[in-house]
């Protein structure tokens, strides 16, 4: 992108609170924001927010870097975790509660992945159990998806009719459609 896109204003606020503020919204019992790049100005765009913050010291590694700093720093008292994308201004806190709501490790749904149409999107709630192995296994600028395959039988399809999962922002071409109102996804 050029610039660090979690800064970049969406309806006049930055990228980042979209999502944080959904979090905060939904019936997550708390929220930790992973920082890297331009720490002081996440942080700063985020001010009053009741978050958490972790850094990525090594976010330049990628994704599975700020991925594995948030896992680091879940308490072990919590049940499971929902990995949200800071650049996903569209996730709602309907579709962060439907992932809670459908979550049943007992009942074969440990993993709970939105869909909409079909196709599988963000963010992704995960158990506790999985959290060693995405510690030990996770590198680059990849994400926990290829954990998905190995863990199918623990996975659960949630239809959320709702396709701000899909549009995350990555391009400035992502980014110009989303402030022009045009899905990116």
């Amino acid at each position: 992108m050029g610039s660090n896109k979690l800064l970049a204003e969406v309806d006049g606020v930055p990228l980042v609170t979209w999502a944080v503020d959904a979090a905060l919204a939904s019936q997550a019992v708390s929220v930790t924001v992973v920082t890297g790049n331009q720490e002081e100005a996440v942080r700063a765009a985020l001010t009053g927010r009741d978050v958490a913050f972790v850094r990525a010291d090594d976010h330049a590694q990628g994704l599975s870097a700020s991925l594995k700093a948030g896992l680091a720093t879940v308490p072990d008292d919590v049940d499971g975790v929902v990995v949200l994308l800071g650049d996903m201004p569209r996730v709602t806190p309907a579709v962060v509660n439907q992932l809670i709501a459908a979550y049943a490790p007992a009942e074969g749904r440990a993993i709970c992945i939105p869909t909409h149409q079909g196709r599988r999107g963000n963010p992704i709630l995960w158990d506790r159990q999985f959290i060693p192995e995405m510690l030990a296994t996770l590198s680059g600028d990849t994400g926990a998806r290829s954990l998905l395959n190995f863990h199918a039988d623990r996975l659960a399809e949630v239809e959320v009719g709702d396709d701000g999962i899909l549009l995350d922002v990555d391009t400035p071409e992502a980014l110009a459609a989303l402030r022009g109102g045009i899905s990116a996804g």
